[in-house]
């Protein structure tokens, strides 16, 4: 009932980090723009890139080199991440200055509840957008549905400056033909799997075996059933974020403990089991804190902070070894635990990346989409360490004028 009466925005900023540059330097409208690790390195990478560039076929995760063989005229830019967050910092104000029912995702997308908002939805979409290209000049598409998944589903249907409706009667003209690994929230794996019991559209999907779609991907693929039903309660949320702190494990041993490899052992069951906690959630941590009980039973505990806001096992056990060998004093220890401090969701963590840890990111993820994911899982991707994006947002008034970029 509450899915069928609510309004929902989904905005979506276009080739965020190039337009971003554009507007900060008028002579790049119109060109073909890429922002890059690193430029002056034949094997930097493209972070993104503008619409003018993707018409010569660059792309994401694509070498410098290799664009400019496609596009000898391609401008390449560094990113300036300080740029990119006062740009998103100011974006959001003019979402919220419609509605406080304002949801940041990422650096550059966010979700609006309009339900209550006295004003036709496609015309304040419309106003939305053309305030977006007026004071900041950034180019943005924009979903209007009944529920979050249609919403974002919507702002996918039309890039650049999109502002399209997609209603749950729609669905099965407009998306139920779709190839499955089209559908948010349905990554490679998941369609490979889908695609081995005949799912091979979102209809398919949308018509799935219940037990069967349980067995070969657990409880999300009853979630993904209802989606592609077009169904989807999650509420607008602008507090999600804070939803959990903190993520750990602990284990008391079979018998107190003083061998380090057995100790070490131990660490690292944790480390995997806090790991794929963090990545159920998907969550990353900024401080890892280990925590130790003696055969006496006296607790301490001590954290260290991480460079960069990770998931990954190895990582954690890694920084959960240096804390261990701080903390212990080579007595019997009964209890040992690792916690992931100061949680945050992928999509709202800042990343500071140097070129060698950009270039093996973009090693590790699918090539065809990695460093645009790297800046949906991390907020503002390959940017700087920092607090979630979402309370940084500040109060700002109605105009912001072309210069709020020097400010």
């Amino acid at each position: 009932m509450m899915c069928m009466s609510r309004v929902i925005l989904h905005i979506d900023m276009n080739s965020f980090y190039a337009s971003v540059e554009a507007a900060f330097d008028p002579s790049l409208k119109g060109l073909p723009l890429a922002i890059a690790g690193n430029p002056e390195e034949r094997k930097g990478i493209v972070v993104t890139c503008s619409y003018e560039a993707r018409a010569f076929g660059v792309k994401t995760t694509m070498p410098v080199w290799e664009a400019k063989k496609l596009c000898p005229n391609l401008i390449v830019k560094k990113p300036r991440f300080d740029r990119y967050r006062k740009a998103s910092k100011a974006m959001f104000a003019i979402l919220c200055s419609y509605t406080p029912i304002v949801e940041p995702v990422s650096i550059d997308e966010g979700y609006m509840d309009v339900t209550d908002v006295a004003r036709h939805p496609l015309d304040l979409a419309k106003e939305i957008q053309q305030r977006l290209l007026d004071e900041l000049e950034l180019p943005s598409s924009i979903g209007i549905a009944p529920n979050k998944f249609l919403a974002k589903t919507a702002s996918d249907m039309k890039k650049p400056l999109g502002i399209t409706v997609l209603r749950k009667r729609d669905i099965k003209e407009k998306l139920w033909p779709l190839d499955v690994e089209e559908m948010h929230g349905v990554g490679a794996k998941t369609a490979e799997k889908l695609k081995k019991i005949g799912i091979r559209t979102i209809g398919d999907l949308a018509r799935g075996n219940d037990v069967q779609l349980e067995k070969i991907i657990g409880i999300n693929g009853l979630r993904l059933k209802e989606k592609a039903n077009g169904i989807d309660h999650r509420p607008v949320d602008p507090s999600s974020v804070y939803d959990f702190k903190s993520v750990g494990n602990q284990m008391t041993l079979p018998e107190d403990a003083t061998n380090e490899e057995e100790l070490k052992n131990a660490l690292k069951s944790l480390a995997k089991s806090v790991s794929l906690r963090l990545k159920k959630k998907e969550a990353v941590a900024t401080k890892v804190a280990v925590m130790l009980r003696y055969k006496d039973r006296t607790t301490v505990t001590k954290s260290m902070k991480l460079e960069n806001p990770t998931d990954d096992e190895r990582t954690i056990f890694q920084h959960a070894l240096i804390v261990f060998q701080k903390l212990w004093k080579n007595e019997p220890v009964r209890l040992l635990g690792i916690t992931g401090q100061d949680v945050m969701h992928k999509k709202n963590a800042f990343k500071q990346l140097d070129l060698f840890t950009f270039e093996e990111e973009a090693k590790n993820e699918p090539l065809h989409q990695a460093i645009e994911k790297l800046s949906e899982k991390y907020g503002e991707g390959i940017i700087k360490k920092g607090l979630s994006m979402h309370k940084e947002i500040d109060s700002f008034g109605s105009s912001f004028g072309k210069d709020f970029f020097f400010k």
